[in-house]
């Protein structure tokens, strides 16, 4: 097993090779890839140091896994070059996930539609993510008929250029913006650009990749995206409206029993999730289960997982770890 970690000098990049440790991710070789200004840098990694190489140099050594966290014009540039050569190419960014010739994968949901000709798997967006594996368990019981979604979203979902911003500010430096206005003490409603319907890229991700990964497109989705100066992981109040009316104590039962997901859900013991207990951790946790009580067959959630580990990282190999264990991989 050949492995190549693409953007390997980034956020996402750093906590894949973390990951990978972790979860004792078998492989022979390791190439550690990056953009031109990285490119001969070396990455303190399993006890050696690795030279970091360029795409080009990558490509000709042909690995049979690329983990691509470099964004999406170099994902469309060099994503096909790597798999036309038979390598596995699992991608973070936007550029695949609603293309309908390439899967759009979070394994506890829909890992069985991965085939042996899949060469570019798209990973879902970090606030989608999470949602849906709260959701799918439930999906499945009650169908669900609308989606409600507002996101508390950390700053680490931006990079490192966002965290530096909000950490300068803090200590009253307000050089190096990467937001268009101050992140601390501040929250803001744009993530990403903003779309002729109003709505920004980031909350459309959320509508389309939701349908698509839950195979429903008949469902109603609406999100609204916000940015809030918190480092370490991604927070989403969900009101799911569903055809079939449900239980609690049934409710809490599924997701409990849901692969991925820990129930935090005691209000009197004050038990709830939060981005500081979830930081540096793979599940998603989901508590505040709740009626809606303005109307029938209708659950107020609130999710809470680590955007740079389910959200990104951990999701895009556990995809690994599934093609190599069902010899999906040439």
């Amino acid at each position: 097993m050949k492995l190549a970690v693409v953007g390997a000098t980034g956020l996402v990049g750093a906590e894949v090779l973390k990951v990978i440790k972790e979860r004792n991710f078998q492989y022979d070789e390791i190439l550690m890839v990056a953009s031109p200004r990285s490119v001969g840098k070396t990455i303190a990694y399993n006890d050696r140091n690795h030279e970091v190489i360029s795409m080009e140099a990558a490509v000709k050594q042909q690995p049979d896994v690329a983990i691509f966290s470099a964004g999406g014009s170099t994902s469309l540039e060099w994503a096909p070059k790597f798999a036309e050569l038979g390598t596995i190419v699992i991608d973070n960014s936007s550029a695949w996930r609603m293309s309908p010739r390439h899967k759009l994968i979070v394994p506890e949901i829909n890992a069985s539609k991965l085939r042996i000709d899949d060469r570019i798997i798209a990973n879902p967006n970090c606030s989608t993510i999470q949602m849906v594996v709260a959701l799918a368990p439930l999906h499945d019981k009650y169908k669900i008929k609308r989606i409600v979604v507002s996101t508390y979203q950390s700053v680490t979902g931006t990079g490192k250029a966002a965290v530096d911003q909000l950490m300068n500010e803090r200590a009253g430096n307000e050089h190096g913006k990467v937001y268009p206005y101050r992140i601390d003490l501040n929250v803001l409603p744009h993530i990403d650009v903003f779309q002729e319907n109003g709505y920004t890229k980031e909350e459309m991700k959320m509508i389309n990749e939701t349908k698509k990964i839950l195979d429903d497109q008949h469902m109603a989705v609406t999100a609204t995206t916000v940015r809030i100066p918190v480092i370490g992981g991604h927070s989403e109040s969900v009101n799911v409206e569903f055809h079939e009316d449900f239980d609690l104590d049934e409710v809490r039962g599924l997701l409990s029993n849901a692969a991925g997901v820990v129930v935090e859900d005691d209000v009197e013991q004050l038990k709830y999730p939060m981005p500081i207990n979830a930081h540096n951790r793979d599940e998603v946790f989901v508590g505040r289960l709740r009626r809606d009580e303005s109307q029938p067959k209708t659950l107020n959630m609130w999710i809470v997982a680590d955007n740079l580990r389910k959200g990104a990282a951990t999701n895009a190999v556990q995809i690994a770890e599934y093609m190599a264990a069902h010899n999906l991989v040439y």
